[in-house]
């Protein structure tokens, strides 16, 4: 029989398993979760759960009462009644490790000179090593969806996960889409109509039109790095990403995607997506929904609309997740299962609202067949709380797991707490 590892919560989360932050060892022994409350991510909830995995990947996950377990196969058993089992949450549309400090303009590399670009990739220019990483992980954000700003077509951005030495190792897809900001027909400011709209829509066309073109043609003699860079689009492999708020912005945009035979095309901020369900359910058009902490977008609306949007998406059947976007949003990545708590308080399903930073963000972005839920066969990116991991109050991230690896959930946010608390105690 092997030798057994009864490992507490106390033991994990003690700070003696790593100080250096520094990327977790691949999972080498098998290790067994028993007795937590897993949340799946998938709308199902397992009480007594039975979550085991090895060389990262999840190779059970049943109700421990109605199986038999031999504990004989498991290097490491983890105990953890009273406490709450969730897939790592995963954030779109984040410029998180490409923004340091928001006030200091040299650790910003987001936002790139000219208007189309497409051509320049978010994770070339991603910081593995960024301060704000390990304080996001600490709420249970294990990946993210890297991407860049500006212009009228930003870039392409790149999934990662948050436990790597460079951007190498963090990819976890590479270049799933282009992103752009679709025109706006009015000034935010002034609620006038914008007197450049038509002549910033003849340029939108015009390059979209060259960039189709291009990707019928195999064999050029000089390859054009923009068009390049768009050829996904048009053939699938690449997602388009509209960055559009207001009901005729985002009409505009499907009619666009439509004739420019974009095979696959996700809103993201959706303001007012809830308003076209049936628009966006016909095109198939998922909505990547803009942070719901915020004000409303017109006067006359209720104060607590942003607050609703969600449940108001949830029962018109479309597709949809939450996003961070917006004032401060690097750091403030950290705050996304809340957005999630937030919206069911008002009114959706806790297990819903947790597919929104779970699997109906996996399957936005393209990679539910690995990770989002917990489910036989993906990925082993996990987290234990000991409380409700939506919930601001009781989210208390103990031990994490990022495919299979253990990695350390302190951060310096905590190692300053600790340090001047000891000081004020004595």
């Amino acid at each position: 029989m092997k030798n057994k590892i009864i490992l507490s919560f106390l033991l994990l989360s003690s700070g003696a398993y790593a100080q250096v932050e520094t990327p977790a060892k691949e999972q080498t022994k098998s290790v067994l979760i028993l007795n937590g409350t897993a949340h799946l991510g998938n709308g199902a909830v397992i009480k007594n759960a039975a979550i085991a995995f090895d060389k990262g990947k999840l190779t059970l996950v049943e109700d421990a009462s109605k199986i038999k377990i031999d504990f004989s196969v498991y290097d490491t058993i983890i105990r953890v009644e009273g406490k709450h089992i969730y897939p790592g949450f995963i954030a779109p549309n984040s410029t998180l490790g490409l923004v340091e400090i928001d006030a200091v303009r040299a650790t910003r590399d987001n936002d790139e000179t000219g208007g189309f670009n497409p051509n320049v990739r978010s994770i070339i220019a991603y910081n593995a090593e960024s301060k704000i990483t390990t304080t996001v992980r600490s709420n249970g954000v294990l990946l993210g969806q890297i991407t860049p700003r500006g212009g009228r077509v930003s870039g392409t951005s790149s999934i990662v996960q948050f436990d790597a030495w460079n951007w190498e190792d963090a990819i976890y897809k590479e270049d799933d889409g282009v992103h752009i900001n679709w025109v706006d027909m009015f000034d935010r400011r002034t609620g006038k109509a914008n007197e450049n709209y038509t002549q910033q829509m003849n340029e939108l066309i015009t390059f979209f039109n060259a960039a189709r073109a291009y990707s019928k043609t195999t064999h050029q003699q000089e390859k054009n790095l923009r068009f390049e860079a768009m050829r996904g689009v048009f053939d699938g492999n690449k997602t388009l990403y509209v960055h559009a708020d207001f009901i005729k912005e985002i009409t505009a945009a499907i009619h666009f995607a439509r004739k420019q035979e974009v095979k696959k095309m996700v809103i993201v901020g959706g303001y007012d997506a809830w308003m076209i369900p049936e628009m966006l359910k016909e095109n198939k058009v998922a909505v990547i929904l803009k942070r719901v902490h915020s004000l409303p977008e017109r006067q006359e609306e209720d104060v607590y609309l942003p607050y609703k949007l969600p449940h108001l998406l949830f029962d018109a059947g479309v597709l949809f997740c939450l996003e961070n976007a917006g004032d401060m949003e690097t750091m403030g990545t950290r705050n996304l299962p809340f957005y999630a708590g937030t919206a069911a308080a008002y009114g959706l399903d806790k297990e819903e609202a947790l597919k929104l930073i779970t699997l109906n963000t996996a399957i936005i972005l393209g990679i539910d067949n690995s990770t989002g839920s917990l489910e036989k066969g993906k990925d082993a990116t996990l987290f234990i709380s000991t409380g409700d991991a939506l919930d601001m109050k009781t989210n208390n991230v103990e031990t994490a797991f990022i495919q299979g690896r253990l990695i350390d959930v302190d951060n310096h946010q905590k190692k300053l707490y600790r340090k001047y608390s000891k000081k004020y105690e004595n």
